[in-house]
């Protein structure tokens, strides 16, 4: 009988010969022993890309990380291990869904180890240990197979452990402090007094973090060997999620790490090891002191508990060498060790330690004793950092962020090669349907070709190459811009005017202003520049009167008026802002026609709970004050859920009337803007937000910058009682 053990989409990680990664979106399947990947969620009867009849010769291989593209991907590699071109390679933005599919496919193995019995052989699984030669207890993600050679020979012993992960384990150089040293260990480091004998005593409270400084055993501790210090912590999130904020290096780590000023990819070692770059944002008197950066080797592991360990130490690399005006400093020791606690009242807790043990260089740390200290416990406060971040973020049960990275030695190449290279390498993907979206890994991406590449041994990379990512073709239709529209034939009572500093004027806002949802916005929420807009704003009208006005297009002479004597489409926006007079800012956008089945065209022919969940605004104040810039703020919102939205259809118009008086926080806005709307420039950019791959990458229906406006030179509209006559 057919019984699903697990099901859900993945991301396909391979290279072709030409030695680039790719990625495609699958949903994989793993049913009773059969592993096989499908374009989109399997229907009756529909044929697997590929498939893996799993037995007790299989074996599961975490690769840890490997960057595609400045993003992160955890990946996963079964195999055959007596015939090595049967594999599969999967990957995830996040290591909970790895982690999942592991200990499925992990299980699968276990149960079909009964012939290997009969033949002496036993696969059994185990916790490993790093050995014996650092007396550290082993991660389920940090060793190197030492057995796999052995698993091939004839006359195997009879008990054999099976390989479940890869990593060449941390590198000699670096010491892992999270475990606690034995004799052993101080034997073998007797050369690093600082560490002979570690123990801890309480520094301070601060930001409520428990501050340890090292205290060290030897009669003298060199002026370059300072003492390492600590802070713990108790954060309000899961293991996976702390730690896949540790690993960013993107604008993400600037919103809770006080230190941080830039950083980047110099090598990726394999996946559990890359070398990093590294600026530090120190506050010590900057007039004075020069700013300080890393080149150090970072190391991670999970250990068997659900910990996550990173570790840090500072060594040379070619590409990464002295940078003009900055002090290289050195890490002697340092990283996170982030450790589950008992949930409490439902939330997940765990504790995060970070120690830095770092020599800052340089002529403050030898004649000012409190630079080192002050700049440690800088450091040390991204603890408090990570813990106020995640206290003040709802959005725990989306996709979690992506770390992004930027590689040093690309750097250099010119923006044009980089764009021609993105394009060929980021390709689409298959839809999900709505239930896995709410789901575990809740990606969406458009197919890419008609046939997977097969995966082959990352060694070899004998891949054959397949069609570049720009051959392949749309399925939905999209909309794209006619010829030009002659506009001198409309007008509206607000003048346009687009020199640089005019008043009471409106003019058309660049769509690069505005960054919307990317073509792959829905695995990795990316998000370009808008770029250029569906339709053309023809004119604008600035009303006034006792009371509030609704269907303007009724307005004798309006520019939708004209447009549908000239047989175009117009979509009106009329933003109606209450008060004891109430005013109107219209805005009157024109095309030639809809194309039929593009995202627009369903928005004007949708019903108004289709158009109320996909209408949205992006506002911004590029001049104001800091009070209203930040009352405004430019976050896109939905119109149709902030507000009450009115929809009036015609022939050959739609009309939206925005009453922002209908939004108690909307009036609140309005009424800090409203007195000082004089002295404001505000953009303001109209779109129907995509959702899925078929309906991506979001374009502007189009946007408008208006400038220092008058309230007195609204006018009083003479609407039409008949709207007959427009038609």
């Amino acid at each position: 009988m057919s019984k699903v053990v697990y099901e859900g989409w993945m991301v396909r990680y391979g290279r072709r010969k030409i030695g680039r990664s790719f990625i495609h979106m699958r949903f994989f399947v793993l049913e009773n022993r059969l592993l096989a990947y499908y374009k989109r969620k399997p229907q009756d009867s529909q044929v697997p890309i590929k498939t893996l009849l799993i037995d007790g010769n299989y074996r599961v291989e975490d690769r840890g990380l490997k960057t595609h593209h400045g993003h992160m991907l955890y990946v996963l590699s079964v195999y055959n291990k007596k015939e090595k071109y049967h594999r599969i390679t999967m990957a995830a933005f996040n290591i909970q869904e790895v982690l999942i599919w592991k200990e499925k496919i992990e299980s699968v193995i276990d149960q079909h180890q009964e012939p290997q019995i009969a033949n002496g052989n036993k696969y059994v699984s185990f916790e490993y240990k790093s050995g014996m030669d650092n007396g550290r207890t082993a991660s389920s993600s940090d060793h190197e197979c030492q057995f796999s050679a052995q698993e091939d020979e004839v006359g195997a012993p009879s008990s054999l452990l099976r390989r479940t992960t890869i990593g060449n384990g941390p590198p000699d150089s670096i010491f892992d402090w999270t475990q606690e040293c034995d004799s052993e260990l101080a034997n073998h480091n007797a050369n690093n007094q600082a560490f002979s004998g570690k123990h801890w005593r309480l520094l301070q409270c601060q930001n409520g973090l428990r501050i340890f400084e090292e205290l060290v055993e030897v009669d003298y501790l060199p002026r370059s060997c300072s003492r390492a210090m600590k802070a713990v912590g108790v954060v309000e999130a899961t293991c996976e999620e702390i730690f896949g904020l540790v690993m960013s290096m993107d604008g993400t780590r600037f919103e809770w790490d006080c230190s941080f000023q830039y950083g980047s990819l110099v090598e990726e070692v394999d996946g559990h090891t890359a070398i990093l770059y590294h600026r530090l944002q120190l506050d010590w008197f900057p007039l004075f002191v020069w700013p300080r950066d890393l080149c150090y080797v970072r190391y991670w592991r999970r250990n068997d508990d659900g910990s996550y360990v990173v570790l840090f130490r500072s060594r040379e690399h070619e590409n990464c060498g002295q940078q003009p005006g900055y002090v290289r400093a050195h890490v002697e020791s340092g990283g996170f060790n982030i450790s589950p606690l008992k949930s409490r009242n439902g939330k997940p807790r765990t504790q995060v330690q970070h120690l830095m043990q770092v020599d800052l260089k340089g002529w403050g740390v030898g004649y000012v004793s409190s630079f080192q200290q002050h700049c440690l416990l800088q450091m040390l406060n991204s603890v408090a950092g990570l813990r106020e971040w995640f206290a003040q973020i709802d959005e725990r049960g989306a996709p979690p962020r992506i770390p992004v990275m930027v590689n040093m030695a690309s750097s250099s190449v010119s923006s044009v090669k980089t764009q021609k290279i993105d394009e060929l390498s980021v390709p689409p993907g298959p839809s999900l349907d709505q239930t896995n979206a709410a789901s575990r890994n809740s990606v969406m991406m458009d197919e890419y070709s008609d046939e997977d590449e097969e995966q082959m041994p990352e060694a070899e990379q004998e891949a054959c190459p397949t069609k570049s990512d720009n051959d392949a073709k749309r399925t939905a239709p999209k909309e794209e811009p006619f010829e030009k529209i002659d506009l001198s034939c409309f007008s509206g009572n607000l003048r346009r005017d687009d020199r640089e500093n005019s008043r009471d004027c409106w003019r058309i806002s660049d769509g690069n202003n505005f960054r919307v949802r990317s073509k792959h916005f829905c695995f990795n929420k990316t998000k370009i520049p808008a770029g250029k807009h569906l339709m053309d704003l023809v004119a604008v009208d600035w009303f006034k009167d006792t009371k509030r006005m609704d269907h303007v297009a009724r307005h004798h002479g309006c520019a939708a008026q004209v447009a549908s004597e000239k047989g175009l489409f117009s979509l009106v926006f009329n933003v109606q802002v209450p008060g004891s007079t109430h005013y109107s800012m219209v805005f009157y956008f024109v095309t030639r026609e809809l194309v039929p089945g593009s995202l627009l065209y369903r928005f004007v022919e949708g019903d108004d709970e289709f158009r109320n969940s996909r209408l949205k605004l992006i506002p911004s104040v590029p001049k104001g004050s800091w009070i209203v810039r930040q009352s405004v703020g430019s976050t896109p919102c939905l119109l149709g859920k902030a507000v009450d939205c009115n929809y009036i259809r015609g022939p050959k118009y739609l009309e939206v009337d925005i009453d922002i008086g209908s939004s108690t926080v909307a009036n609140g806005v309005l009424g800090l803007v409203i007195g000082v709307i004089t002295t404001l420039v505000v953009d303001m950019a109209f779109l129907v937000q995509a959702n899925t791959t078929d309906e991506l990458p979001e374009r502007l229906i189009g946007a408008v910058r208006v400038s220092h406006i008058d309230l007195s030179s609204a006018i009083v509209p003479k609407l039409d009682a008949d709207p007959s006559r427009l038609y």
